[in-house]
């Protein structure tokens, strides 16, 4: 009897530490089917969380991924980007177009009543791509988890408890993100890309919450938008970023507006520009406080060609000049990127009334001294910048090509000298001024231009118009001008040249009105 009570005894003193091992072999296991869910299902997620769907004439790509940040992202390229906090729950769902069946696009240009029908099919659409997205994704997830475990354990239950662990996995995720799920965060997207500078191109943000069948129009109007930039850009020239061409931005009177630096960010990154020129009014008022406005220059990592216009102060000529990246001209030349620019800023101050300002006239007159001052210069000037295009009147048959602004309307014109002169828009939808307007209806776009040069001739190939509808529009437009004879001859006038066209007085900021238009179709035309 001693003897069977000292082995339970001893028995009964190793029971704690069997079980010990038992239980951490144990969860060992249950860990490592865990570990080979969570990685399978991420895999699996990777491979086959993603579908195809068509909505309108678009072709447009639903995924689901793994993401601590959970969010909603539409990218709605080459626009930009719109991110919404929508959820909790540890998991990103990304909408983006793939492809524009042309031919769709073009039956509902052609016929006005296609809008209407695309905006009553899109929650349809909408709604079937997602249902079918979650539903592939659950399978992918699945089935990459069981395989995972089944390669790693080569046991088929724990290939079965991993498939299942992944599906909770995924449930308590999705049931998460529905329980979490907030309509309003639509109301506040954060922009990327050109969208930042004119995020109204989404409709009002109260219809989107409390109106799903205005937004569902809007959403069609925008679908509508992108499949003609598509369509465009399908059709146009190409024009590679290589050592033959340098890509050189105009922008001009940005007029203090912040969602500028935002349009002409996006604008140097998608379309990989050499360097920017800005035909001057960056400023309003020409104050030292808005010197910090200016800034943002050194961000934009390229060359900053600057000259100084009517509303900027000779202290906001050296708050850009302080910038590493900028080059103000101020009646000198510069070579920058290879092209060589002449620039002279605006001898008026509109602002202060108490000035003396030149008359247009006299303005025309101090560019002729200019304008005769490079008489046998070299090298050359390939490139003039002004602010005011009279400024560079006397400029027609002396460099191939003249840059200005001033005017808030973007035209081009070519003289009989066979210099070209690009006159450009308001870069700052006219800035924030633009909220006052006097009793006008019409916003003032964004505008700006990308000119691709011949890096060996220095000669104007061809140039894009992009204008962003101002204020409360919904219009984008991307129109490539190809020139037809860029190394024509440049003539001096025979007599006293005249302005392309007349421009407001020197004390009044030109403020023009477009006409607002939903994104009419761009075209590739010889100039």
């Amino acid at each position: 009897m001693s003897r069977v009570r000292s082995r339970l005894a001893a028995v009964l003193r190793a029971a704690p530490d069997r079980f010990s091992r038992i239980r951490r072999g144990r969860t060992w296991r249950i860990g490592a089917v865990v570990v080979a869910a969570l990685l399978g299902g991420w895999l699996g997620l990777a491979i086959g969380g993603q579908i195809v769907t068509p909505i309108g004439p678009a072709d447009v790509e639903f995924s689901l991924s793994p993401d601590w940040d959970g969010k909603t992202v539409v990218d709605v390229s080459p626009l930009g980007k719109l991110e919404f906090d929508t959820h909790s729950a540890p998991l990103s769902f990304r909408a983006a177009i793939s492809e524009i069946r042309l031919s769709a696009a073009q039956e509902m240009f052609q016929n006005p009543d296609a809008i209407n029908r695309m905006a009553e099919s899109i929650g349809d659409q909408l709604r079937n791509g997602v249902i079918r997205l979650f539903v592939q994704a659950v399978l992918a997830a699945v089935a990459g988890a069981g395989v995972t475990a089944l390669v790693v354990f080569r046991s088929w239950r724990r290939a079965g408890m991993s498939a299942l662990t992944a599906l909770l996995v995924l449930a308590g995720a999705g049931g998460l993100s529905a329980a979490t799920f907030n309509p309003g965060a639509i109301a506040e997207p954060r922009y990327t890309g050109l969208l930042a500078g004119a995020p109204q191109v989404v409709g009002s943000a109260e219809g989107v919450v409390n109106r799903f069948s205005r937004y569902r129009e809007q959403l069609a109007g925008l679908v509508g938008n992108v499949s003609q930039l598509y369509e465009a850009t399908s059709t146009l020239p190409v024009y590679e970023n290589d050592a033959d061409t340098i890509r050189v931005l105009h922008v001009s009177d940005l007029h203090l507006n912040p969602a500028a630096w935002n349009v002409i960010r996006s604008l140097r990154e998608q379309f990989q520009v050499d360097l920017i020129v800005d035909s001057g009014d960056i400023s309003d008022r020409g104050s030292a406080a808005e010197d910090i406005f200016v800034n943002d220059i050194e961000s934009l990592e390229v060359p900053y060609v600057w000259v100084r216009g009517d509303r900027d102060s000779m202290g906001t000529q050296r708050a850009v000049a302080a910038q590493d990246n900028a080059v103000v001209l101020d009646d000198e030349v510069r070579e920058v990127g290879g092209i060589v620019f002449y620039g002279a800023g605006d001898p008026r101050f509109a602002p202060d009334q108490t000035l003396d300002n030149p008359t247009a006239e006299e303005v025309a007159a101090i560019g002729a001294q200019q304008a005769a001052s490079l008489e046998d210069r070299e090298p050359a000037p390939d490139v003039a910048v002004f602010h005011d295009p009279v400024q560079g009147r006397a400029f027609s048959g002396r460099v191939p090509l003249v840059l200005a602004g001033h005017e808030h309307s973007r035209r081009t014109e070519t003289r009989p000298t066979g210099t070209r002169y690009i006159v450009q828009g308001s870069t700052g939808g006219a800035g924030l001024g633009a909220l006052d307007r006097g009793g006008s209806d019409e916003p003032t776009p964004y505008e700006a231009s990308v000119l691709y040069f011949d890096a060996e001739t220095k000669r104007l190939q061809a140039w894009d118009g992009v204008t962003l509808g101002g204020l409360g529009l919904t219009s984008a437009q991307i129109e490539r001008h190809v020139v037809d004879d860029p190394d024509r001859e440049i003539t001096p006038p025979t007599e006293t040249p005249q302005p392309p066209t007349a421009t407001p007085p020197a004390s009044t900021p030109a403020t023009p009105t477009p006409t607002a238009r939903p994104a009419p179709s761009p075209t590739a035309s010889p100039q």
